[in-house]
Formats: structure tokens, sequence, C-alpha cells
């Protein structure tokens, strides 16, 4: 049997739809997680929420690390791994509180920025160069961010300061994870799910309330389907460039308006929506400065992936 092999152009072509397809898959997927978290957050608290999510993610987790010979023992840098697993767990718990009291959107507009907060620390903590067009792109940025918080004091409530915080979070476990990229995926994916499943062990038993077996069984899926999402975005940019595929991340805000408007007729205001547009056009903005800048041979590294919100 004669196997078709596709010209080169036509590979590329092929990988680039294929990993936009598995982008798009795996945004959905992050966006029904977390369609699912707000609506468990209602009755069981966020403790007993990732720890359940916990233990059904390590089920799932655990023989695939066995089938591919992931080694399980302590990784190089040790302290920085604690750094990071901290950052995501505070990250997690801050997602979750946060999407108790305030709609999906707004919280997921808030977490988008992540990418505009690594930019500019990834000056100060990675030696990376920022030049005028990247520092106009952050700045941006973070005039979508006001516009989405509206500073006063009728919006500057609690949950909306968790969420920012969140967000910065994120955006510090994205640095980290730079730092880390020689780390095997599964084994910092495990790194994080530990992190989780202590401080549901902790926090849990605080403010139990045992479930049902409908309830049961959907937080248990929170967990699979959270690591179903990891798995198509992390194959997404295994076969197609990140540049490519990275902008596609950003359709996570359009399932969260529209999810959380069918699941709890949350109504996104005006100028959180005008707060996410011109946030995800600064983030395109970077992209699209990054991979100019490879394309130009100005930077070694390949350009880096994206993390979407562990939640």
């Amino acid at each position: 049997m004669t196997r078709h092999v596709l010209p080169p152009g036509q590979a590329i072509r092929s990988g680039a739809l294929i990993g936009i397809g598995l982008m798009l898959l795996g945004v959905f997927l992050f966006a029904v997680n977390d369609v699912m978290g707000k609506w468990l957050v209602a009755t069981y608290s966020v403790g007993q929420v990732l720890l359940l999510r916990s233990i059904a993610a390590l089920a799932v987790l655990l023989p695939i690390m066995r089938k591919q010979n992931v080694p399980f023992r302590i990784p190089p840098q040790p302290g920085l791994h604690a750094v990071r697993i901290t950052l995501s767990t505070l990250e997690v718990a801050c997602f979750y509180w946060a999407v108790t009291y305030l709609p999906l959107a707004d919280v997921m507009t808030y977490y988008l920025a992540g990418p505009i907060y690594v930019a500019a620390f990834a000056f100060f903590w990675l030696d990376e160069r920022l030049d005028a067009p990247r520092i106009l792109a952050i700045a941006v940025g973070f005039v979508g961010v006001l516009i989405a918080l509206r500073p006063s004091p009728a919006t500057l409530s609690l949950p909306a300061l968790i969420a920012l915080a969140g967000s910065v979070f994120y955006s510090l476990l994205m640095i980290t994870t730079r730092m880390l990229r020689e780390t095997h995926d599964a084994t910092l994916v495990l790194g994080q799910i530990i992190g989780t499943l202590i401080f549901g062990i902790v926090a849990a038993p605080l403010a139990w309330v045992t479930p049902g077996p409908l309830d049961l069984a959907a937080l248990f899926l929170l967990g699979i389907v959270s690591m179903a999402a990891h798995a198509c975005v992390n194959r997404s940019l295994k076969i197609a460039p990140a540049s490519v595929v990275a902008p596609y991340q950003y359709t996570l805000i359009v399932w969260a308006i529209v999810l959380g408007y069918l699941a709890f007729g949350d109504i996104v205001q005006f100028w959180t929506l005008v707060g996410a547009a011109v946030i995800c056009g600064a983030g395109i903005v970077l992209l699209l400065l990054e991979r100019e800048a490879a394309r130009r041979g100005r930077v070694a590294k390949d350009i880096e992936p994206p993390v979407l919100p562990e939640a």
C-alpha cells in the first residue's frame, strides 16, 4: 500500500488547522469546566470543590504518567516548584471564590489580562527585552483592565479584588512555568493538582456538605474535564506554532458570556465588554510582536505558549 505524503506547505496548513481545532475545543472545555465550577461553588465550599476535583484529576493523570514512564520523584529546583504550586493553588482558589459572587465573564476578563502582566513581569524576572511597541501594548492592556474594573468605591468590591489578585497569581504562575520549561508537562500538572488537593484537605472539613450522587459525579467530572482541556491545548501547541493557535484562547471570553447567560442569567456590563476587547486586542498584538521578532531572528527561543487559567 502506497502511503500518501502531503506536500510540505499543505502539511503545515493541515497541522495548523488541526491545532486551531484542538485549541478551540480545549478553550470550550475550559469554559464548560468554569461553568460547572461556578454552579458547584454555589452549594459547596471552594475547598470541597478543589478536594474532589483533585482526586478525580489524579485518578486520570497518574495512569497516564505511569504509561509514559514519567518518573515520580522530586524534580530539580524544588524551591521554585514549591513557589509555582503555591501560586497555582492561590490562583485556582481565587478564581472559584470570585465566580461565587461575580459573573463568569467578569472574572475571565481579569484573568485574560494574565499575558499582559507576564510581558511586564518578564522584563524584571526573565531579562526579556521591552521595546516601544511592547511597552505600548502592555500599557493598552492595563488600560483595558481599568476599563473593565471601573475603579470606584462601588465597583472595587472584595470579589473583584479577589479576581484581580487571582489574575496576578496566574501571571506569576506563567512566569515560573517559563523558568521550569525543562520539566515534563505531566510533572508540572501533577504539582498543581497536589497543591489543590492539600488545600482541599485542609479547607474542605471547615464547611463540608455531603453531596448527592448527581453532585458527586459533577464534582469528579470537574477534574476530568479540566484534564481533557489541558490535553487539547497542550496537543494543539505541539502540532501548530503557538503564534498561530494562541489568539484563539481569547474565544474563552465569548463562551464565558454565552454560557454565563444561559446557565446563570448573567448580563455582562458594557464597560466589561469594552475592557475585555481592549485586553484581548493588546494580547494578540503582543503575540504578533513576538512572532515578528522570532522571524527576524531577534529572539533565540521559541515563542512561549499561553497557559490558560487552571480553573
